[in-house]
Order: C-alpha cells, then sequence, then structure tokens
C-alpha cells in the first residue's frame, strides 16, 4: 500500500510540473490578420490626430484625452487657435495609419459645441454638459460606473 500511495504521490507531482510549466509559457504571438488579433493603440498615436468633418473641414487636432473612473477613454479635446472643444470617444473614426479622425456632423452642429480654454475646463462629467456633449452627435452617454473604494 506504500508503493502505491508513492506512485501516486509521484505521478500527481508531475502532473502538477506539468500543467504548471503549460500555464507558466508565455502564449504565441497573435500576427496581424489571424483570427483573435486585435490591434493596440497607444495614446501618443491618437495626440495630435488631425479632426475633419463631413465636406474635409478641418476642425483642429487631438490635444487632450479624457478617461472615465473605469480608465475608458470617454472624451478627445480638440485643440483649434487655442480654442478647445469637447468630443465623445465614440464620434471619431479613426485613421490611424493617416493620423486622422472623422466626425459625422455637419459644421453648424459643431459650432453649436461649447468651446474653451486651459484655464476654464469644464466639468466633464456634469450632467447637462455630458448629455448635451453627447447629443450634438447623435449619441447617449454610456452609464458611468463607479468603482467602489474601500479604505
Amino acid at each position: 500500500m506504500t508503493r502505491l500511495k508513492v506512485l501516486t504521490t509521484s505521478a500527481l507531482t508531475s502532473f502538477v510540473l506539468l500543467a504548471a510549466t503549460a500555464f507558466a509559457a508565455d502564449p504565441p504571438p497573435v500576427k496581424p490578420g489571424e483570427t483573435g488579433a486585435q490591434p493596440a493603440y497607444r495614446a501618443k498615436q491618437v495626440l495630435g490626430t488631425k479632426v475633419w468633418l463631413q465636406g474635409n473641414v478641418d476642425v483642429g487636432t487631438v490635444d487632450d484625452i479624457v478617461f472615465d473612473e473605469a480608465g475608458q477613454i470617454e472624451y478627445l479635446i480638440v485643440n483649434k487657435d487655442d480654442k478647445l472643444a469637447t468630443i465623445p470617444w465614440d464620434a471619431a473614426k479613426f485613421n490611424f495609419e493617416k493620423r486622422t479622425a472623422l466626425l459625422n456632423i455637419p459644421q453648424d452642429k459643431y459650432m453649436a459645441l461649447p468651446t474653451y480654454t486651459v484655464q476654464t475646463y469644464p466639468s466633464f462629467y456634469a450632467p447637462t454638459y455630458r448629455v448635451s456633449t453627447y447629443r450634438i452627435f447623435g449619441l447617449t452617454p454610456r452609464e458611468r460606473r463607479m468603482i467602489e473604494r474601500r479604505p
């Protein structure tokens, strides 16, 4: 019986070591075009991007990015002639190769966005500001997820 226990323990130890080795190994790299490959974009690919409206109207460049409490990108801050405008992330369609973003709204709607300067940033998450900014683009703000903070 002792011999059986030793064999069982030995087999179990070998299994655990093999499983640990398999899980510790890095997954094989995914090549572009393969199933499961998702491109990774970096902030420096977004910052400085030229922003256009319908009809090739230049409205500035991406100057900043605003994140929500969950770490999701909420807004782009577009700068033109030191006037800043808040654009919902979901409103911009990026072409990362050309470093451009298209906002699918006409110029008169874009002109309805409130502008501000670096000295007078708005309260991005005030309900009225948020809803009115999204509404200009025909979007609805996604539900904000509050992170529970424990002391």
